[in-house]
């Protein structure tokens, strides 16, 4: 039955594969369990009340991307949303989070709209192949400068300007004293956590080389069990495995869409919109293209309008809950990675999102640089679609190039695609190819050079 519902045999792959390829994806992803309630506390929200949208909206829509589009990709709240919604809306605005939720679910609607309409489908075919293989690759750099972040191996420059500082340490970076221009450097080297994520790096690598099943999971769990027997990671006092799930405080249907829509919330609704298309959208072609769900003649991903569908009713869903829009997860390519290709994974990923209200302490016990190294081993799968970028023609190169940079070096999907975009569309048009380009590509390029005059970065 799951080999016909999941197309396994057609994929080439396996129910053991898949199970791992979903446990290494929630593994690499858990941690938003526990950032969300963090962030939006700050906006006013109860930490209990965020905990249960986020486990249950990330867990159901993932669930529902699994069965019904057959894609392994996982979604939860978005880490940079997330951010806008709490500091930017809630406390730079003075926005209430009840009237912010208003906000996020009227960008959901309007994501529907986009997708019923074959708008965003449209948008998806019309990027040319060398930026599809240029989000992948910039996807992983973006991958891997968050697992070196989290591990702690790449330091910030204290010489940076404060805004600089304020937005890469915040976000969980290091930073290091020397008195040189760089934005980032090498971290401490030394210490035991540094250690056990380059032990973690090389264990996992050697699997990874031997091509052993389930290479990254493994590493996962062997250097979690390492870090507790060196002594870098303790058991908290009073653990305990199991915790019933407290719905006592909850924010199920408190969103204000009429004060949202009398607050004349337009900005807003249009910035939650413009970047959860580009980064959605970067997610899924990054990690549908690495699964290897694209038709290798057309360049088309069968069910992507599914997807899509999916993705924008997650947005409004989460609203529902509690919870900041939810998103495609750029953590969905650890999954990948491990081996899985259908939507197999994204239901055991989504099975555990719903098992976590349960298991919120076993969960806490895994270290970041376990995770971190996981992370960073992914973002060197994903450099494979730089191969498939035409480096005879500087029209297609550029434009990738500035995709692939700008994602981990502004720390935004969206940003990456952004460039890249623009970059083709003036490219190809100054040197006479314009008829090279999809018409929707020079719409979104104008539409994107708009967003920055006047709503600004």
């Amino acid at each position: 039955m799951l080999d016909k519902w999941f197309r396994l045999s057609e994929r080439q792959t396996t129910v053991r594969t898949e199970i791992m390829a979903g446990i290494t994806t929630f593994i690499t992803m858990a941690y938003i369990l526990f950032v969300a309630p963090g962030v939006l506390s700050a906006a006013g929200m109860d930490k209990n009340a965020v905990f249960l949208a986020t486990a249950i909206g990330g867990g159901l829509v993932t669930i529902a991307m699994g069965l019904f589009v057959n894609y392994p990709i996982c979604l939860a709240p978005g880490v940079g949303l997330l951010a806008f919604y709490a500091f930017t809306v809630c406390i730079g605005m003075q926005v209430p989070w009840q009237t912010a939720l208003g906000a996020v679910f009227i960008s959901g609607i309007v994501f529907i709209i986009l997708t019923v309409t074959h708008i965003r489908q449209m948008i998806i075919e019309g990027i040319p192949n060398s930026l599809k293989s240029a989000i992948t690759v910039g996807i992983g750099l973006f991958i891997c400068i968050i697992g070196l972040k989290m591990s702690g191996l790449m330091a910030v420059n204290l010489a940076l300007s404060p805004d600089v500082l304020q937005a890469v340490v915040s976000a969980g970076g290091h930073y290091t004293t020397g008195a040189n221009d760089t934005v980032f450097g090498l971290g401490g080297m030394t210490s035991g956590n540094h250690l056990l994520t380059i032990f973690g790096l090389f264990f996992t690598a050697v699997l990874m080389s031997r091509q052993i099943p389930g290479s990254i999971l493994i590493g996962i769990l062997t250097t979690t069990v390492v870090s507790y027997a060196a002594g870098l990671s303790h058991l908290p006092s009073g653990f305990s495995p199991l915790q019933m799930p407290d719905f006592s405080n909850n924010a199920f249907f408190q969103l204000d869409i009429a004060g949202a829509l009398h607050m004349g919330l337009a900005t807003i609704v249009l910035t939650f919109t413009f970047v959860e298309l580009f980064d959605s959208m970067g997610t899924m072609v990054g990690t549908a293209t690495k699964a290897g769900l694209v038709n290798p003649k057309t360049g088309d991903f069968p069910g992507m309008g599914k997807a899509l569908f999916t993705d924008a009713f997650g947005v409004s869903f989460g609203a529902l809950l509690g919870a900041s829009t939810i998103t495609a997860f750029v953590e969905s390519a650890a999954g990948v990675g491990a081996g899985g290709r259908t939507g197999l994974t994204a239901v055991t990923c989504g099975f555990l999102f719903l098992i976590s209200l349960f298991l919120a302490p076993i969960m806490g016990l895994i270290p970041e640089a376990a995770t971190a190294q996981a992370l960073i081993l992914v973002g060197a799968l994903m450099l494979e679609g730089v191969k498939n970028i035409d480096f005879s023609d500087f029209t297609e190169v550029f434009p990738a190039f500035l995709t692939i940079v700008l994602m981990p070096f502004t720390y935004s999907i969206a940003n990456g695609i952004c460039g890249g975009f623009v970059a083709y569309s003036l490219l190809k048009l100054a040197t006479g190819r314009g008829s090279d380009v999809h018409p929707i590509v020079y719409i979104l390029s104008v539409l994107i050079i708009a967003r920055f005059i006047f709503l600004g970065e």
